[in-house]
């Protein structure tokens, strides 16, 4: 029987190779059914390509797994989710690694900002060789089973003050999830971090309580942030990730082939995923520059300053949480992200 490790170090495609006939064999002529909740809508790119993976895995088992959908928190928040796979309640959820951080502090590595290279082909080396197989590894013992990481966008800033310069974000104030490590990335920068509800984030630009905040580009334009915001910068500078989570008794239920098919077919998809989300994006961001507002995208020599300023101290603050483990992968991430060159 393979491991957990080794199944998600699987070649991408091996599935394509299992004949049906194999598959379907009377051995495995068991069903097995897993309800997989989320957060967004089944507008967006989690779900489209969830669904395309519900499709290619029921026909790639010859109809014995069966995946059910369950998008826009439908079966709770992302916290209730979470805790239902590990309770065997929920079989399946796809969650944002930064709703994780409190489940499994070394997920919040990916808070850090520029922590993927600008290229996709390099980002994806990074999150499907060591470096993310070691970050799936911490949730070994979390309860769970993560079998992948699947990209979901990079993060913006925006703000009612100048944004012309790096050196303009002192003194202003952002609005931030509750992380120590998003909180130093803008005291980096001189700027002062408030942790707010998501839900009060519009109310909070339009009144000043913050001046600016940092989301995906079709996040700012669906939760129209951009009508109360006059500057945006394309500084990419944080990355939104996903971790696919299944609960161990259900995945252990299943035989060696469907649980190998099941992870190539969610590694398989992450291009057409990478797509459907820049497209995404582009629709969004074309919404935003016609409203007015002031849009600046960022050379890549002052990405490379927003880093040198930014990294450092993130990762201190990370590091002060995750201990050995978040060490480790440190250790792990910057001798790959070297060896990519950055």
């Amino acid at each position: 029987m393979l491991t957990p490790v080794k199944l998600r170090r699987g070649v991408v495609g091996a599935a394509l190779t299992l004949g049906l006939g194999v598959l379907s064999g009377a051995v495995f002529a068991q069903e097995y059914t897993a309800r997989i909740g989320h957060l967004e809508s089944d507008q967006q790119s989690r779900h489209v390509l969830l669904e395309k993976v519900a499709a290619l895995v029921n026909e790639r088992t010859g109809g014995a797994v069966e995946f059910q959908l369950f998008p826009q928190s439908q079966l709770g928040n992302q916290r209730q989710m979470t805790e239902g796979v590990q309770l065997g309640t929920l079989e399946a959820t796809v969650a944002p690694a930064a709703f994780l951080g409190g489940f499994n502090p070394a997920v919040s590595i990916l808070d850090i900002p520029y922590l993927l290279p600008d290229d996709e082909n390099d980002a994806q080396t990074l999150r499907a060789g060591a470096f993310g197989e070691a970050l799936l590894d911490t949730f070994d013992d979390k309860g769970v089973e993560a079998i992948a990481l699947w990209p979901n966008g990079r993060k913006h800033f925006t703000s009612n003050a100048p944004l012309a310069d790096i050196a303009d974000f002192a003194g202003q104030k952002f609005r931030v999830m509750d992380s120590k490590i998003l909180i130093e990335q803008f005291n980096a920068l001189g700027a002062s971090a408030i942790a707010l509800p998501f839900g009060e984030l519009y109310t909070s630009l339009q009144t000043g309580v913050v001046d600016g905040q940092e989301n995906p580009l079709d996040t700012i334009q669906r939760m129209k942030f951009y009508e109360v915001q006059d500057y945006l910068v394309l500084s990419a500078h944080g990355a939104m990730e996903d971790v696919v989570l299944f609960n161990p008794a259900w995945w252990n239920s299943l035989p060696e082939e469907y649980r190998t098919t099941i992870v190539d077919t969610f590694l398989e998809v992450i291009p057409e995923l990478r797509e459907h989300k820049a497209q995404s994006v582009e629709a969004a961001l074309d919404v935003i520059r016609e409203s007015g507002i002031d849009v600046r995208d960022v050379s890549d020599e002052e990405k490379a300053r927003f880093r040198e300023t930014m990294y450092g101290p993130a990762r201190d603050a990370y590091l002060d949480r995750a201990g050995d483990v978040g060490q480790s992968l440190i250790d792990i991430y910057e001798a790959e992200f070297e060896k990519l060159g950055g």
